[in-house]
């Protein structure tokens, strides 16, 4: 081979490698852009705004309904879609975004699941609601079906079914639809939060490895489980997961931190005859402080008390104090 083809064989290879660096530096350019999460909005202009367009006043539940379409249009209509079914570069290639969607999705369900079954209803016996016997189900789509039906399709349907709920509850003329704001009612929905953020909490914490006793059967002498389980367990989030668990739990708190501030107007008679008013205000408190910006350009991983941060333990800090406070507000809802 002569020197002239060998050097037209290494500008070519240089051409090559220069160009697979340059797309990936855009890729990795444009996975950041669009790796940017909503802002929080204000439950209490969007009731205003929803009312006006609607030319009626708002009831009980108008909070509620409002904040489940609204947060589901910021999670469709947000910078670069909704990203968890995208199969194609340069959306497919993000992770953090998909996993807040996946956190929001959660919260939604438990939202949707707890309207149909208790606030809608007056009693186990009475009737469901029309319009969210079809959106809960909705609402439980695989979040990354990307073909008939896509995800998001059925997420537009849940908004189109929230809406006319919504509307029929402002409406005088209309009685198919009701909110009951009653303490049982609250206090299921809140037993399911509860719930979601203790997991969230512990799979945050797991970011470092854990050694800890089996406590699944404590409490109760005469319980029991299926399967036998060591008496000390070691916990370990995989460091490939690490990031995608703390985006899931930014989405859950984004997400839960709309449907409390719809909770305080909608419940704020319950709330303030049981005195626990200012436990869900604490709550809230403590679920904007865990959506502050990350200034971090990759989620540290740092040992409890080295010299690194781990945003992991700081995020499970801020959902274990809101979960206390949920307990509280439990215990106050109810006593008589």
């Amino acid at each position: 081979m002569s020197f002239q083809t060998t050097k037209k064989a290494a500008a070519h290879w240089k051409w090559v490698v220069g160009g697979a660096l340059l797309a990936l530096i855009l890729l990795w350019f444009l996975g950041w852009i669009l790796s940017d999460e909503p802002a929080p909005f204000s439950v209490k202009n969007e009731m205003t705004k929803a009312s006006s367009e609607l030319q009626l006043e708002p009831v009980n539940g108008f909070a509620t309904s409002t904040s489940v379409i609204k947060v589901l249009e910021t999670m469709l209509e947000k910078r670069g879609g909704y990203m968890s079914n995208d199969i194609l570069p340069p959306t497919s290639l993000v992770d953090n975004i998909p996993a807040w969607e996946f956190g929001v999705i959660q919260m939604t369900r438990d939202m949707l699941l707890a309207m149909r079954n208790d606030f809608s209803r007056s009693q186990s016996q009475s009737v469901e609601n029309s319009n969210l016997v079809v959106a809960q189900p909705a609402m439980n789509i695989d979040h990354t079906s990307w073909f008939a039906p896509t995800a998001e399709s059925e997420y537009e349907t849940v908004i189109r079914e929230i809406s006319q709920y919504r509307l029929a509850l402002v409406d005088p003329s209309d009685h198919s639809a009701q909110f009951y704001a009653r303490s049982d009612n609250l206090r299921s929905w809140l037993q399911e939060i509860e719930k979601r953020l203790g997991s969230l909490s512990r799979r945050l914490s797991s970011s470092v490895a854990r050694v800890e006793p089996d406590i699944a059967l404590a409490g109760d002498i005469t319980a029991k489980q299926s399967t036998r389980t060591p008496t000390m367990i070691t916990t370990k989030t995989s460091w490939w997961q690490i990031d995608n668990v703390f985006y899931e739990a930014r989405g859950a708190s984004w997400a839960l931190l709309h449907y409390l501030k719809a909770a305080e107007i909608d419940f704020k008679d319950v709330l303030e005859s049981k005195n626990a008013l200012i436990s869900l205000q604490q709550i809230i408190k403590e679920l904007e402080s865990s959506l502050q910006p990350v200034w971090s350009p990759i989620i540290l991983n740092g040992s409890g008390f080295g010299l690194l941060a781990n945003h992991s333990l700081v995020m499970a800090n801020y959902l274990s104090r809101a979960n206390a406070a949920l307990i509280d507000i439990r215990s106050l809802l109810a006593e008589g």
